[in-house]
């Protein structure tokens, strides 16, 4: 069982997800770092640098992490849309998470920024696998 574990692990699959995901989070700094230099507003900052990390983790996602290859317009935008809602969702939870965490349990702001980032890791890698660019009996994505 360990091995099965250690092998599901160390796949391609989560290997190249855990590298795109630190990617990511590079993407949403330092566009929310270029933005917040130029004086705009830091909510805007933070709305247009977390735009561009989705975009930016929904392109290796689909071609890099999850190898789905279907670019017809239909496919594109149902994948996109999911995609956003997952991250939107994940969003959400975050925030919530660290509310609860910080305000209603007082854990220390960088622990919570800390567990709410490893679950929502795991959660949106799994919404990714399971309902975005899942693959049928065949093995091609759906």
């Amino acid at each position: 069982m360990v091995s099965k574990i250690r092998i599901r692990l160390t796949s391609r699959e989560s290997v190249t997800y855990l590298i795109f995901g630190v990617l990511t989070t590079a993407v949403d700094w330092v566009s929310y770092t270029v933005l917040w230099a130029l004086h705009m507003d830091y909510r805007v900052s933070t709305a247009l640098s977390w735009a561009a990390a989705v975009l930016f983790a929904f392109v290796t996602n689909k071609l890099i992490v999850f190898q789905s290859y279907d670019l017809r317009p239909a496919c594109l935008w149902r994948e996109f849309v999911s995609f956003v809602a997952c991250r939107a969702a994940t969003g959400i939870f975050t925030m919530i998470g660290m509310i609860v965490m910080v305000d209603g349990l007082r854990w220390n702001e960088f622990f919570g920024k800390l567990v709410v980032s490893a679950v929502s890791l795991v959660l949106n890698y799994v919404l990714s696998k399971l309902f975005i660019f899942k693959r049928n009996a065949d093995g091609e994505t759906e």
